[in-house]
């Protein structure tokens, strides 16, 4: 009876999506109308196909093929955002690479979105869809809740960042930080992340473990927020049913603190939250001790949720924002740093007694160097929403430098020591292919990290002192396209960075790749099974 539904609901999506796509009023809408028909066919096909052959699912075994299918996609949408990344520096380097026959579709304006949205949401949603699933399944001793509703997070996910991606490319863009996506693509997430949440909290319903690991709190309040963030931020009207343009719902300085109200807490709880349910699970387990201090940790997921969503209006000072909004940011941004390093300092400890292992092992190295990365960056962070610092900061190379010092440092490290954890043991292998390529990876990437932050923040700080450089009569001194021209040598420097981090994301992907191919399979490494009670 339930395959006879799916049939339904499936076939109609189909017949509505050709409908739309044969009345679009633009070529963005229709080509995503034509892909929401092809993934319905496609789904519509296996399904028939496989009627009355499936089995039911084993309930004493984890549900681990999602999770297995989350570690490629995140792997793959890794490599893709690297390389769009580098495209877009040299871009930024040399401009003639913007290519006359590109112009429109494959220029900076349009590769710069798909590349953050590449990043962030492909590679790092990913990452935190499945290493949630993992999670939440082992420290619960359940299997994931809902049956197939698994499946349908991660392909109805990946469906979401194929839409996103190509109406970029073809000039769909709300134009909003992190929030490109337009109303419709805006409505199937939201459907997409109702769901993510229902498999999540249903599995911790479901425990047989009476104690919720801190680890699950962190991608909880990473989910619920998320959530929220999502749709305040994306109110909009449709200017037509068969269009992609729409209407923001909140205008001027009110469109302005919501979206930063949104940008930052897609940062607290998108690329921090979420990634500390990664630190607080896998970096134990890598490091075979316990988390250094179990009480920090609740202070710490406590203080950070409440401080986090306070913060946004840093972004906007000197600003039409009141000052007493943005004066808030800057204080909740302060007091911020502090359940931040707690955090690092509990991350870092729990290395205490096993510090040997950063000579040997260079998973839990990376896992290291990703929460130093993490107390950087949320040291830099609020000293940057500081009123007379950010005077100087803003509109710079700078705020490029702290983005990616986070981003490459904190999440792509995090994420790379969580892919190398979790391979071998999804697939039960021995051990991964190759750990002198792991070592080569990681100094790739920390090489790459150091040349792309130092360059930006050289850059930056030297751009923010020529813009506010005035002679004896008061007048600026510097044309803006002075300040682009000095900026050329730590352009290609980063530009030479993204290449490091890139080929150092190449070489992952190969060693996963053969982890899987090559090494040979240990039953007694398949961690399927589900604890009795």
């Amino acid at each position: 009876m339930w395959d006879y539904i799916k049939l339904i609901a499936l076939g109609l999506v189909a017949v509505l999506a050709a409908i739309a796509a044969g009345n679009a009023r633009d070529l963005a809408y229709q080509v995503n109308a034509v892909e929401v028909m092809l993934a319905a066919a496609i789904a519509f096909i296996w399904v028939l196909r496989t009627m009355g052959s499936r089995q039911p699912a084993p309930q004493n075994e984890y549900f681990d093929g999602v999770v297995r299918a989350g570690v490629i996609a995140t792997t793959f949408w890794g490599v893709v955002g690297f390389l769009v990344a580098v495209i877009i520096a040299f871009q930024l380097a040399y401009p003639v690479l913007n290519f006359e026959w590109a112009q429109g579709y494959l220029n900076f304006g349009k590769l710069r979105p798909l590349h953050t949205s590449a990043v962030i949401f492909a590679f790092g949603g990913n990452a935190l869809i499945a290493s949630s699933f993992y999670v939440v399944q082992r420290t619960s001793a359940a299997r994931l809740w809902g049956g197939g509703l698994g499946w349908f997070v991660f392909w109805g996910y990946n469906l979401f960042i194929v839409l996103a991606a190509t109406g970029y490319i073809l000039g769909a863009t709300q134009s909003k930080e992190y929030a490109e996506p337009e109303w419709y693509v805006d409505w199937w997430l939201t459907i997409v992340w109702v769901a993510y949440l229902l498999a999540f909290l249903g599995t911790i319903f479901k425990r047989k473990e009476p104690h919720i690991y801190v680890a699950n709190w962190f991608y909880l309040s990473f989910i619920v927020t998320i959530a929220m963030l999502h749709v305040v931020n994306n109110l909009a009207i449709p200017v037509s049913f068969f269009g992609s343009k729409s209407v923001q719902v909140f205008s001027g300085v009110q469109d302005a603190m919501t979206q930063w109200w949104y940008g930052h807490n897609a940062v607290g709880f998108f690329l921090t939250a979420g990634f500390l349910g990664m630190m607080y699970y896998f970096v134990p387990k890598q490091a075979e001790r316990p988390v250094y201090s179990y009480k920090l940790s609740i202070v710490h997921f406590w203080a950070l949720i409440f401080l986090y969503i306070w913060a946004g209006p840093h972004h906007l000072h000197y600003t039409a924002l009141p000052d007493w909004a943005s004066t808030l940011g800057m204080v909740m941004s302060v007091i911020l740093w502090m359940p931040s390093w707690g955090g690092m300092i509990n991350g870092l400890m729990t290395l205490s007694g096993a510090w040997d292992k950063l000579r040997t092992d260079p998973v839990i190295r990376m896992m290291v160097v990703s929460v130093g990365f993490y107390g950087m960056s949320t040291f830099e962070g609020p000293m940057m929403s500081i009123k007379a610092v950010n005077s100087l900061s803003h509109y710079t190379d700078w705020t490029i430098g702290h983005v990616h010092s986070g981003a490459l440092g904190w999440n792509g490290m995090i994420t790379f020591g969580t892919l190398y954890f979790l391979v071998p043991r999804l697939w039960a292998r021995e051990g991964l292919y190759s750990l002198k390529l792991v070592s080569w990876h990681f100094w790739l990437s920390t090489i790459g990290i150091v040349l792309y932050a130092a360059s930006m923040w050289v850059a930056g700080i030297m751009q923010g002192l020529m813009w506010r450089e005035v002679d004896s009569q008061g007048f600026l001194v510097n044309a803006f396209a002075d300040t682009v021209a000095a900026m050329h040598p730590m352009f290609v420097v980063r530009a030479l960075g993204g290449v490091l981090y890139l080929t150092g994301g190449i070489i992952m992907a190969y060693n996963l790749y053969m982890t899987v191919a090559r090494q040979p399979r240990v039953e007694s490494r398949s961690v399927a099974a589900v604890p009795a009670e």
